[in-house]
């Protein structure tokens, strides 16, 4: 998994490039980022999935800011980043949020 940070020229914004590796998808068919940026949709935010199994998506954020997310696999698993940039205590669960720092 990675988290691939590319800042505007302004430096006002960041596209950020969430990918779940092959590994961790463990053979999902789909896949679905959900976070703070959008409300926790589970369905406004597909991930395209790459012959190798792996899951990606391109994300606008703005830039000086913390963002939590996860994934959603074939719309039932979560699964955090394992390479976020730091993690959280999950407000309604037993869990961990991973964090995105732009």
């Amino acid at each position: 998994m990675a988290l691939k940070k590319t800042y505007t020229k302004d430096k006002k914004n960041c596209n950020v490039t969430f990918e779940l590796n092959a590994e961790a998808a463990k053979g999902a068919e789909q896949v679905w980022l959900a976070g703070d940026f959008n409300s926790w949709s589970s369905v406004d935010t597909p991930m395209k999935k790459g012959k190798d199994g792996s899951f990606t998506v391109k994300v606008k954020l703005e830039a000086g800011r913390e963002y939590q997310f996860r994934y959603l696999l074939d719309g039932k698993r979560w699964e955090n980043d394992w390479e976020a940039d730091k993690y959280v205590a999950a407000p309604f669960s037993y869990t961990d949020n991973s964090v995105v720092i732009v």
